[in-house]
């Protein structure tokens, strides 16, 4: 099944920032390479995947993600703490490139974890798929000892039926790693969940940045 993604022009779809009550996602500075790469030669961050990258195949991530919201105005978004941490990772939208599917994903320094950051940060970005882009679905996938991107998963509402899991292409066969689980969203959970602006999360938006530039210099001039 393919994705339905909408025929919009980039300008119409892009903004310039998502923001929730703590975090900001933003597009990817070159200040964000030396944090990513750090998360990404942490074994801990990293266990769930076959092996940690290098500094050149982080960087190779960082430019390809780049690369993909410059072509469809989002994909993996940076995040930020509003008046904290400048990079904690990245939360957002992709389409991978052996499934035919919109999937939402995540990847955080270990010094942020357990503070909900993934789960708001998800939201904003389901929040993005489904209300901008009008997406009819979007999923996500892990290793099934992924218990706390698992977790993350069902706190935002995505469910499984096991009978999606899948063998993921990309890891050889026989890794121990290679079977994964999948979960989904479908557009009607999404309204049934969050139409009402469920009181548990703040309500994302997608803010030009010179608004917000302007609230800043107001704040600092006040």
């Amino acid at each position: 099944m393919s994705p339905i993604i909408p025929t919009l022009s980039r300008q119409s779809i892009v903004p310039s920032l998502l923001t929730t009550e703590r975090l900001i996602l933003r597009h990817w500075r070159e200040s964000d390479r030396e944090p990513f790469a750090r998360l990404n030669a942490d074994p801990q961050v990293r266990e769930f995947f076959p092996r940690c990258l290098t500094r050149d195949e982080s960087d190779a991530d960082v430019s390809r993600i780049h690369q993909s919201i410059e072509e469809r105005g989002w994909g993996f978004w940076a995040v930020e703490v509003r008046n904290g941490a400048p990079f904690i990772g990245f939360v957002g939208l992709s389409i991978p490139s052996f499934r035919s599917c919109v999937e939402i994903g995540w990847r955080l320094a270990q010094e942020h974890w357990g503070h909900g950051y993934a789960s708001e940060a998800a939201v904003a970005s389901l929040r993005f798929g489904f209300e901008k882009l009008t997406l009819q679905e979007i999923v996500a996938f892990t290793v099934p000892l992924n218990e706390r991107s698992i977790g993350v998963m069902k706190r935002i509402g995505m469910t499984r039926d096991p009978a999606d899991d899948f063998d993921h292409p990309k890891v050889e066969p026989g890794h121990p790693l290679r079977r994964h689980v999948l979960y989904r969203m479908q557009r009607s959970d999404w309204d049934r969940l969050y139409a009402p602006r469920d009181a548990r999360v703040t309500n994302p938006t997608w803010a030009p940045a010179r608004k917000r530039h302007a609230k800043t210099r107001a704040r600092a001039q006040a």
